[in-house]
């Protein structure tokens, strides 16, 4: 299945500048070339506000390049800003583009949409180069309220992404309604009830836990709770593999297939859990709160008060990530909340 864009998600105020001449490599999902180029285009005093040495570490967010929370800016100047040339937006936009699906982009230009009080995309979003792409190992870096995208040129073989990513969306208020209407990504929550209501009510059962864990950390675990899908049957197990590709289905090609990868080298499917979470069910029969959890696997998926997903997904367990919950903007960078949710994070 593909969650194919509604009409109305077409055209938004504000949209992102058209891409014109990038657009083959976008829709290509070609980023790293488009980073190449972009830095390439980039002044001196641009560079001394934006791009930093691969290991960077920042005094309050530990190491850049690995960090992710739910709302963020990871350095101050706007994409969309007097900072940046219009054609410089423009490169960022086919970066931003060329990291999702086709089915995905329209979706995330809604959230963006909603999340940011209906401002113009990239007024509330910035962007960071760590490395140097015309040399060495990079990764780019397009972050916001409710957003975490990579571009990974050579950063970490062991991981996908690059690092932990990030996707989330709310609709109108900060504890949304039973089942979230207008929420983009609640039909990834539906496949997943599916998936729970088509087993025996005995492997039903296992599968349910009182509660996922908190919003990060986002560190593996040696032992996961819930159904081990080692315990499932072939078909139940097909079930899951779909559904997973239902998830993978936000980003481009390129990235499902590494996160495929890495997932194989730590034993498949049939090495994680599933796990279903009593707490915040506010959706019933519906689940509000479930993860996908490995070895080295998590796709943490948080539906109440309103949605959030982590991911992060690697190879070997020892890679490196920072994670944290809450705000972590620049002074001047506008929070985003509404006068009635202080809390809209």
């Amino acid at each position: 299945m593909t969650f194919d864009a509604p009409a109305d998600l077409a055209r938004l105020p504000g949209d992102p500048p058209p891409l014109g001449s990038l657009a083959s490599a976008a829709e290509r999902g070609d980023a790293e070339s488009l980073v190449r180029e972009f830095h390439a285009n980039l002044d001196l005093a641009q560079r001394r506000e934006i791009c930093f040495d691969y290991g960077h570490v920042d005094a309050r967010r530990g190491l850049l390049r690995a960090f992710v929370t739910n709302h963020w800016q990871v350095t101050r100047p706007a994409v969309r800003s007097d900072f940046y040339l219009r054609s410089q937006q423009t490169l960022v936009h086919a970066i931003f583009r060329a990291l999702l699906s086709r089915a995905s982009y329209p979706r995330v230009l809604r959230q963006l949409h909603d999340d940011c009080l209906g401002h113009p995309w990239g007024a509330d979003q910035s962007v960071a180069l760590f490395g140097d792409p015309s040399s060495g190992p990079f990764q780019f870096l397009f972050t916001g309220r409710h957003v975490t995208l990579r571009a990974d040129g050579g950063t970490d073989a062991r991981v996908a992404f690059g690092g932990p990513v990030l996707y989330a969306h709310t609709v109108g208020c900060y504890i949304e309604r039973p089942d979230h209407p207008g929420n983009v990504y609640w039909p990834q929550a539906l496949a997943a009830s599916r998936w729970h209501a088509s087993l025996e009510t005995e492997l039903a059962r296992r599968a349910i836990v009182a509660s996922i864990p908190h919003e990060p950390p986002l560190g593996f675990r040696d032992r996961c709770p819930g159904l081990p899908l080692a315990d499932v049957s072939d078909a139940q197990l097909a079930a899951a593999d779909a559904l997973l590709d239902e998830l993978l289905g936000h980003f481009r090609e390129g990235d499902r297939s590494r996160v495929r990868r890495c997932l194989e080298a730590q034993g498949g499917l049939a090495a994680c859990s599933i796990q279903f979470a009593r707490d915040g069910n506010m959706s019933a029969p519906h689940w509000d709160n479930w993860r996908l959890e490995g070895p080295s696997f998590i796709w943490h998926w948080r539906g109440f008060p309103h949605v959030h997903v982590w991911v992060h997904v690697a190879a070997d367990p020892g890679v490196p990530v920072n994670a944290a919950h809450g705000r972590f903007l620049h002074d001047g960078q506008d929070p985003l909340s509404q006068p009635a949710f202080p809390f809209s994070i």
